[in-house]
């Protein structure tokens, strides 16, 4: 059993900047409660608290939201902006894991196939094609389950990258399949092949947290790069990947230099190109360093990774390899009979989602939707996935208030309002369905994305909540049970902030005011979240 160190999600954030505590009260305009309150002490506590926060010059230079609402009766307890658009950055994935847990259930798993139309002849010959048929199952990787964090966003894994697909080969290899005349292909036609949608910046294309999608989905569609400095300084760096390094070329210009320098590398790769290039340096005292590249044509890699599986394994391949998409505007044709000579069968969606949801896991939430679209319409399109979730949010009564792009968050096009979101928090807790994904989020000081913050404060364990973070723009949105036991819905927008500033600290303190200062009568925090 291994562990290693999570993938990269989302982009890096910005340096930290110190500003100093300001003590000057200054009012914000608009910030005032929509009804008159039981307790008005406890609400002119937080209403002070708010003021303070917002005193800082450097705070008022960005756009806010914000909304904090009692969760049984929907009562606004607070109000900033809270029918302005934003950019919700990963809390997107909040209406994506809702319509999806609404449209499939909890217990909905994929299952991801090889199949043939051939025949196996009595000497093992295969004459045919040999066909790996994905269903958008985002969890073909050596990732255990249930989900185990180690600690922070580190989940652990047991055996290679390849894990899944190496156990359909030996399947396949089982059936007494020596030879395969035809060749090897990858269908990921079970979603349109559309890899980015609108809004993706070019940026994000090389990155683990941009790695296009598709139906076929190995290790997150993502290699592990390893770079080790060399021996001597002068010498080049080493370079490993996983699962299967022969898929593209790499070009070596990181140097090894001499003690005292801090790591420094960078990967580039043109689109579609095969070719990638790492340049920079590392001291030749450095350990190794891991960097991740999103496979920009996962079916492709996945027939090439399959037949080389094969091979491996001493089966002749006489065929070479090619991948079945079906694009944006093609009719689905009838599906093929073949046979079916290898099968897994995914963890349930809830399993996934509490991996989704913890690490903010972008191409898994896009998994969801399109397979919302399959099965609700027949294709999987990112479309028809949008054209269900608008249903479904017009239910809602939030239509209006949302216009999403993408199912995880990355599209620079989504807007949402604070008044949406805690719709949408409010509407979860009250299905049957709703603790799977409750549970599934993150929790302030203790786990995934929000495990280093609000630590030591009264907050910890008390903040269920997605995180967003895009340049310029962060988000929180979720559950808060206060010191009073008071079970609180918020959702808190920041967008358009200042260059070379962290604005979390600054959202962390009102999520620490909402979890303090809003009333109730005092109870313990609940056994299993206590530290």
């Amino acid at each position: 059993m291994r562990l290693t160190k999570s993938k990269r999600i989302l982009p890096s954030l910005f340096p930290v900047v110190f500003i100093a505590t300001c003590c000057l009260m200054a009012p914000l305009a608009g910030a005032v409660p929509a009804a008159p309150l039981r307790r008005d002490s406890m609400m002119a506590r937080f209403r002070a608290r708010m003021r303070w926060i917002f005193s800082r010059p450097i705070v008022r230079r960005a756009d806010w939201g914000i909304l904090v609402a009692d969760q049984r009766t929907g009562q606004t307890l607070y109000q900033f902006n809270a029918n302005h658009y934003f950019t919700p950055a990963s809390n997107a994935k909040l209406f994506t894991s809702a319509l999806a847990l609404s449209q499939l259930g909890p217990d909905y798993r994929w299952r991801t196939t090889i199949e043939t139309s051939g025949h196996i002849e009595p000497d093992g010959t295969l004459d045919g094609n040999l066909v790996l048929v994905g269903r958008g199952d985002p969890n073909l990787s050596n990732r255990v389950f249930p989900v185990v964090f180690t600690s922070g966003m580190q989940a652990e894994l047991e055996g290679p990258a390849d894990k899944v697909i190496a156990d359909l080969v030996d399947q396949v290899v089982a059936k007494g399949v020596k030879r395969i005349t035809g060749d090897v292909v990858a269908d990921d036609s079970y979603f349109t092949y559309h890899r980015y949608p609108p809004g993706w910046n070019v940026d994000d294309l090389t990155a683990d947290y941009g790695a296009p999608v598709s139906a076929i989905v190995i290790d997150d569609n993502t290699l592990e790069i390893d770079v080790t400095p060399g021996p001597r300084v002068g010498d080049p760096a080493s370079i490993t990947t996983h699962p299967w390094p022969a898929f593209y070329h790499f070009i070596d210009h990181v140097t090894t230099v001499p003690p005292g320098f801090d790591p420094q590398i960078s990967v580039s790769r043109q689109l579609d190109s095969l070719d990638v290039t790492l340049t920079g340096r590392l001291s030749v005292d450095t350990p190794t360093q891991q960097e991740y590249l999103a496979i920009e044509q996962p079916a492709r890699y996945a027939a090439a990774l399959v037949r080389h599986l094969l091979i491996e394994r001493g089966v002749v391949v006489d065929g070479g390899t090619r991948v079945e998409h079906l694009l944006p505007n093609e009719t689905p044709p009838p599906p093929p009979v073949r046979e079916v000579l290898a099968q897994h069968e995914s963890p349930t969606l809830a399993e996934d989602l509490r991996y989704l949801l913890k690490v903010s896991q972008n191409l898994h939430a896009e998994c969801l939707l399109r397979t919302v679209a399959h099965v609700r319409t027949g294709v999987g399109s990112l479309q028809n996935g949008l054209a269900v979730e608008r249903e479904f949010l017009a239910r809602l009564g939030i239509a209006d208030d949302v216009e999403l792009f993408d199912g995880s968050g990355l599209s620079r096009y989504d807007l949402v309002t604070p008044h949406a979101v805690v719709t949408l928090l409010r509407y979860i807790g009250r299905q049957s369905w709703g603790n799977v994904l409750i549970s599934s989020l993150p929790v302030a000081g203790h786990d995934g994305t929000l495990q280093d913050r609000m630590t030591g404060t009264p907050a910890q364990g008390r903040i269920f909540a997605k995180t967003g973070t895009l340049y310029h723009d962060d988000s929180l949105s979720g559950y808060a049970t206060t010191l009073g036991g008071r079970h609180i819905v918020f959702s808190i927008f920041v967008n358009n902030a200042p260059p070379n500033t962290r604005f979390d600290p600054f959202i962390d303190q009102v999520a620490e005011a909402i979890v303090e200062d809003i009333g109730g009568r005092a109870r313990p925090l609940p056994v299993s979240l206590r530290r």
